[in-house]
């Protein structure tokens, strides 16, 4: 069967604002905007979709773009988001557009099947991969969400927030707390280094003896790198006043390497900060939270499991998200999305579903669905 749309020319873009709760990041910046106009492109920018983000309608316009209403910002060809479609959008899935945004099926199976459904054309930045296997549109948001997470860590271990009573760094003459983090990925690299830079005691846990052989050079203070295994989970996981999940297998669901027996070791007024909740969580005791209600307590350890931690801070995250996105929008608009995974191979990598089919072994076993490769996808 021959692809619809997708595999054509793209002459318009559509950016909703976001209405996932506490989401406040826009998809495009004003300097973005003048920039895909300036290439012959029409953007459609929903009403009020940067308020958030500290960005005025006016700033859009004056920009060229066209302040429309969430049915014709859905109604462009190429919809660009920050967050996965909400129930509540659903009905605006189409199989003539495509969709570019951050969707993690693994752990959002209702988004993926209302994809299916739909017959839309969705790439995921998460899962775009680069041939050394990094994830250029997920890098920026690890590196906000690891820094945010000892930040959030180290505020809840304070008594008037629930915690034990613990500065991170402790003082002259008292020990300082202890920060496991599990994953030497950007996220646990940037939560490590962070914690270490606060003089806080830092574990940093990974499977890979080459990561973290790699990371060598740029630790400081009291970071100590470990190669992960069960037994040292066991051990050292009661002894933290902050634990950390930061693993990530790109497409598919974060394994669970904390069972709830292990959190129950815990101290009272420890902290977990379960950074792979998103991708369905590494803590077996964690559940998702928001912005609005980030904590919730069990077993007399709070768990703080946001699925959009960059949102608390919407301007810095949608600068540095729109840095990393724009030159593929670029591509995809100007080229349409055949040509523009030629160009831009890694892509196809991006490709979640196709005319009702799974593009994405990682997400296809998430979901329980058989793949089809990306190549025959696009036919």
């Amino acid at each position: 069967m021959a692809a619809p749309q997708p595999a054509a020319s793209i002459s318009s873009i559509g950016i909703p604002r976001e209405i996932k709760p506490d989401e406040q990041r826009v998809a495009l910046t004003p300097d973005a905007v003048r920039e895909l106009v300036s290439i012959g492109l029409e953007v459609r920018i929903e009403k009020g979709a940067g308020q958030g983000a500290g960005i005025d309608d006016a700033s859009f316009a004056a920009a060229g773009a066209a302040l429309v209403s969430k049915e014709e910002a859905w109604g462009a060809h190429l919809v660009v988001k920050v967050k996965e479609p909400q129930p509540e959008e659903f009905g605006f899935l189409r199989r003539d557009m495509v969709l570019f945004t951050y969707l993690h099926l693994a752990a959002y199976p209702a988004v993926g099947k209302a994809l299916l459904e739909s017959g839309c054309t969705s790439i995921a930045y998460e899962t775009v991969q680069l041939e050394n296997g990094s994830l250029p549109l997920l890098a920026p948001m690890s590196e906000i969400a690891g820094r945010l997470a000892t930040q959030v860590g180290a505020y809840l271990l304070e008594r008037p927030h629930g915690g034990r009573g613990v500065l991170l760094g402790g003082c002259t003459g008292v020990k300082p707390a202890r920060v496991v983090v599990l994953g030497a990925g950007t996220v646990g690299w940037n939560a490590a280094r962070i914690a270490a830079a606060m003089d806080a005691e830092v574990m940093l846990l990974d499977r890979s003896p080459q990561r973290l052989r790699n990371l060598e050079v740029d630790r400081r203070g009291r970071l100590v790198s470990l190669v992960s295994s069960r037994g040292l989970i066991e051990r050292v996981i009661p002894t933290a006043d902050l634990l950390i999940g930061a693993v990530l297998t790109p497409g598919g669901r974060a394994p669970t390497l904390v069972d709830e027996a292990l959190v129950q070791q815990m101290r009272p007024g420890s902290v977990i900060v379960d950074v792979a909740i998103d991708q369905g969580g590494c803590i077996a005791s964690s559940e998702e939270t928001t912005h609005t209600a980030p904590v919730i307590e069990k077993f007399g350890v709070q768990h703080y499991a946001v699925g959009n931690m960059p949102g608390a801070v919407p301007f810095t995250s949608t600068e540095a998200l729109v840095s990393v996105t724009l030159p593929y929008i670029v591509t995809i608009a100007g080229r349409g999305l055949s040509e523009a995974v030629t160009e831009r191979p890694e892509l196809l990598s991006g490709l979640n579903t196709v005319e009702g089919a799974v593009c994405h072994p990682g997400v296809a076993r998430a979901l329980d669905v058989p793949p089809r490769h990306p190549m025959a996808c696009l036919r």
